[in-house]
């Protein structure tokens, strides 16, 4: 391992200034663009939720019509985060898709290794974005990488005519039209926004619980004035994504100094200097949460930073750190809260560290709910069944 000193963010950050955001309204701009004929604007579907971005502005986030946009990383890592979204959605009865026509974004290869080209990124986000719009449904981006990425695409298409003229021919060649969604919104935000619903629904008393966030770095710190923020958050001094929905749920949040730093995945770090990486988030992020909050659960919201976070207390471990931290996304506790399995439906089974403490500390049998998911999994391996279907999962 890596010895790593720790800092206080507290010393570097300064404070928002609400009248002084740093562009204009990229709204304004991308429908003036619609009216000269440059693209289509894709409207957020009514109904919507309003909620306030860092400098004030109002960003609408969709109820329902949502086409939801998986990541790579968590159907291959942490599938229980996608399927927490997906749960949540259909435990409200809304329209949602699940496109089996999703591409992947790319944007690990652009942000870990640079060897792609503005054209090409923007390309496979437009054909996304158009596949959406073609069966009348509303992007909802399931990556924070994905998110942040889609947010530069967006404002480089506004900005820069030559980038829009080849990404046109691109999209012309497909079959397909330039458009751009009139918000990018990522999935936390639509957590967020039905936050009340939520807790509405909540059967799991969590109000003994102690949670640290962790904010992924490409959803704060990427264009970063479209961040949602609140008064009642640190003073609007740090984005409300998880904690405002936490603390909907009842779960006291405890603060921590190195909050603002990266979970340790840094993209290109994780390729080329593993051990780097996951000393980082041991040292800078796990010890330190548990040394100054010592919570029972840590709570994220992107493909990356639950993997880095979860995962790497395996090598800790090894190395005797202190750790033993459950990593979750905010998807997988508001389901939990409102009683989704823990198995079928966060499948909690996919996370290194180890969580049955923080299950029974909220009251579920662990040893029954894993027979009830080790039935499921031997109907399925004796050819009784193909997949365990939703209905299956409310059991």
């Amino acid at each position: 391992m890596i010895h790593l000193p720790v800092t206080k963010a507290s010393e570097r950050i300064f404070k928002i200034d609400p009248d002084k955001a740093p562009t204009h309204d990229l709204k304004e701009e991308l429908f003036q663009l619609e009216k000269e004929g440059e693209l289509e604007v894709i409207r957020v579907p009514e109904p919507y939720m309003e909620v306030k971005t860092k400098y004030g502005r109002i960003k609408k986030i969709p109820v329902e019509k949502t086409w939801h946009h998986k990541s790579c990383g968590q159907c291959g890592h942490i599938p229980g985060y996608s399927t927490s979204i997906f749960w949540l959605n259909r435990a409200f009865g809304l329209d949602y898709f699940d496109p089996t026509d999703q591409t992947s974004c790319t944007a690990w290869n652009y942000y870990a290794s640079a060897t792609s080209n503005p054209e090409a990124q923007a390309a496979v986000a437009i054909r996304n974005f158009a596949a959406a719009h073609e069966v009348g449904y509303f992007p909802l981006i399931h990556c924070g990488t994905s998110f942040g990425h889609y947010k530069e695409v967006r404002h480089a298409l506004v900005h820069q005519p030559e980038l829009r003229r080849k990404v046109r021919d691109i999209m012309k060649r497909l079959g397909k039209k330039l458009v751009v969604p009139e918000e990018v919104v990522h999935y936390s935000e639509w957590v967020l926004a039905m936050k009340d619903r939520i807790a509405e629904r909540q059967v799991i008393d969590m109000s003994n619980i102690t949670a640290t966030v962790h904010p992924a770095c490409h959803y704060h710190k990427l264009i970063e004035e479209d961040a949602i923020y609140d008064s009642e958050i640190y003073g609007a001094q740090r984005s409300a994504i998880i904690t405002s929905t936490l603390k909907a749920l009842g779960i006291n949040v405890a603060d921590y100094s190195t909050w603002f730093d990266c979970c340790g995945f840094g993209f290109r770090h994780i390729l080329v200097s593993r051990d780097f990486s996951r000393s980082f988030s041991v040292q800078r992020k796990i010890e330190v949460m548990k040394e100054e909050a010592n919570p029972d659960i840590t709570v994220t919201h992107d493909t990356g930073c639950v993997t880095t976070l979860d995962q790497s207390q395996v090598v800790g471990k090894a190395h005797n750190k202190k750790v033993g931290l459950p990593v979750m996304a905010d998807s997988q506790v508001a389901a939990l809260a409102m009683g989704a399995h823990p198995y079928k439906v966060l499948q909690l089974h996919w996370h290194n560290t180890d969580n049955k403490p923080f299950l029974r500390k909220i009251g579920i049998d662990v040893d029954k709910s894993w027979a009830e998911f080790e039935a499921e999994c031997e109907l399925i391996k004796s050819g009784k069944k193909e997949y365990m279907t939703w209905e299956d999962a409310e059991k």
